[in-house]
């Protein structure tokens, strides 16, 4: 029995388009002699519908397209079909994969572990599957648990637990849309190794790839031996048809795979195809950011010429009379490296013209205000040209700035897609020497690495007059954010009693910024975002 993986890229809410990829994929496993062909979850519908789910003619249209142009695929003597997409059961709207099989729907297998947490929040639009089992198909006991939750401790008792003789030959299909987050994958791998190993079974676990907004899905499909050994992986990041003969899902691994390594490397491949599909999807081609010269920028518009190609990234340069010479050095160096059209639009004219308008002296009175405006001012201006020359515009703030509020709401917050968003700033640094390690030249200037970032909307103004350091800053915020530590326990670990309340105190201040910002493509974080009342009491 040959078993093909298909890992393709769907987009969400596109059934046609996403059955016209299906096909094309089944037809090439056809041709190599594919018996069964998997697909992920979520394949025909993309991942995730979102309230497209509420629509009752969404989901009749899925189960149409399955029903008449899918399901006849499989007629003898083509290769039966294991599809995920959404299915209405005993009238009740399922996450499901369905086995197409001589031509219609021979099973379905609901998904038992949904999850809950946004954008997915799928208990508000599916009901819950029952248990898993295995059943006969052919030479193999299979059994079918949709979505990577069945790899998870805690889930065990949802899946088909082991029966019959240890010679039995067990298989455990996973279809899964499980989205990137930096270290995931090595995860993803214990703990499907560590199931293959107590179910006693073959595992194969089939993932989505490809940016759905906020979202990337790394594809990374895997193989498993009985013995828990990795086989096989698929390419990671892009579509992939991966062939396996069932006898080698029995026998020791010839050749085990290395365990997954992730590094800045794959940090930027999640990066650039969220940035890619979230243009391609949305209808779009062409980006424009700001270039100041800093390194959030730099950062943004590498990773933008990789994911659209140089020719359909554009930079505009806004100094201003607190611009630095450098600045503007910086900029025009990094465009022409990478090779970016670029314009510049310096904005004193208009902050004076404001100033005139605004300020009783027409002086400027060095305020937040009037520090905010100037962002204001720029943002204005890439949305005039974002909006007359259909592109969208790139907001290049990280994790870091937002959490606490360092930004302007509709200033350098404007935009259609945040970046560096899910990034703290270290990892930002980090992620600017290994683009010019892979371009093996200093394609970010140096100076650009180097230098004290600055917002430059006043005198030699640093990010430090504002914020802690980003070495003491990034810590805390990992701690408050991510493990959920009190002030108290942050300070336990060593840090600056002032500095972390007042750092807190920014972070709940900010909340409503942070409501109003820009998708942001989520790959540190994953679905573990933070969100506090912005009418919040303090304690």
């Amino acid at each position: 029995m040959l078993i093909a993986l298909a890992q393709i890229n769907p987009t969400a809410g596109a059934l046609r388009p996403n059955a016209a990829r299906i096909k094309e994929f089944f037809h090439k496993a056809r041709q190599e002699g594919a018996d069964l062909v998997v697909f992920p979850e979520m394949a025909l519908t993309g991942s995730p519908p979102q309230d497209l789910l509420l629509y009752g003619s969404f989901a009749a249209a899925a189960e149409a397209l399955m029903e008449q142009e899918l399901a006849p695929l499989t007629a003898s003597p083509a290769p039966a079909m294991l599809l995920g997409t959404c299915r209405r059961l005993q009238g009740r709207l399922c996450n499901a994969a369905l086995l197409l099989k001589k031509g219609r729907v021979e099973a379905a297998y609901p998904k038992a572990v949904l999850e809950q947490r946004a954008p997915f929040q799928e208990c508000s639009y599916f009901s819950r599957g029952g248990q898993a089992s295995y059943e006969r198909w052919g030479e193999l006991m299979a059994a079918v648990a949709v979505g990577e939750g069945a790899l998870r401790p805690e889930h065990r008792p949802l899946l088909p637990q082991p029966c019959g003789t240890a010679e039995e030959k067990r298989l455990l299909i996973i279809p899964a849309a499980s989205s990137y987050r930096f270290g995931g994958q090595a995860r993803r791998e214990q703990e499907a190794a560590a199931l293959a190993r107590e179910q006693r079974c073959a595992l194969l676990l089939v993932n989505l790839v490809g940016g759905s907004d906020e979202l990337v899905f790394d594809g990374a499909s895997l193989v498993y031996n009985n013995r828990g050994e990795l086989i096989r992986r698929a390419a990671s990041f892009a579509e992939d048809l991966l062939f396996i003969r069932a006898g080698d899902l029995f026998a020791p691994a010839a050749e085990a795979c290395p365990a997954a390594a992730e590094d800045m490397d794959t940090l930027f491949q999640a990066l650039c195809l969220g940035l890619k599909d979230y243009f391609y999807k949305s209808g779009f081609s062409r980006a424009v950011l700001g270039l100041s010269g800093g390194i959030d920028s730099a950062v943004t518009a590498a990773l933008a010429a990789a994911a659209l190609g140089p020719k359909n990234v554009l930079g505009i340069m806004l100094p201003s009379e607190y611009s630095p010479p450098h600045s503007l050095e910086d900029a025009r160096a990094l465009a022409e490296n990478l090779g970016l059209e670029t314009r510049t639009i310096p904005i004193t004219p208009f902050f004076h013209a404001y100033l005139k308008e605004l300020n009783r002296s027409g002086r400027p009175e060095m305020d937040l205000a009037e520090e905010n405006l100037q962002a204001r001012i720029r943002g204005d201006i890439l949305m005039l040209i974002a909006n007359r020359e259909r592109r969208l515009l790139l907001t290049t703030g990280n994790r870091s700035e937002l959490a606490v509020g360092y930004c302007t709401l509709y200033g350098d917050m404007a935009g259609a897609l945040a970046v560096l968003a899910d990034l703290p700033k270290l990892t930002v640094y980090e992620l600017a020497r290994f683009i010019n390690r892979k371009h093996k030249r200093a394609v970010i200037p140096e100076r650009t690495i180097t230098k004290p970032p600055s917002a430059e909307l006043r005198p030699d103004q640093k990010d430090e007059d504002s914020l802690p350091p980003y070495s003491v800053l990034d810590p805390i915020l990992q701690l408050y954010l991510d493990e959920h530590l009190s002030p108290e326990e942050i300070m336990a670990r060593g840090f600056d009693a002032t500095t972390v309340q007042r750092v807190i105190a920014l972070v709940d201040r900010a909340e409503y910024k942070r409501r109003q910002a820009a998708p942001a493509l989520r790959v540190m974080s994953g679905l573990e975002v933070r969100r506090f009342p912005v009418a919040r009491g303090r304690n």
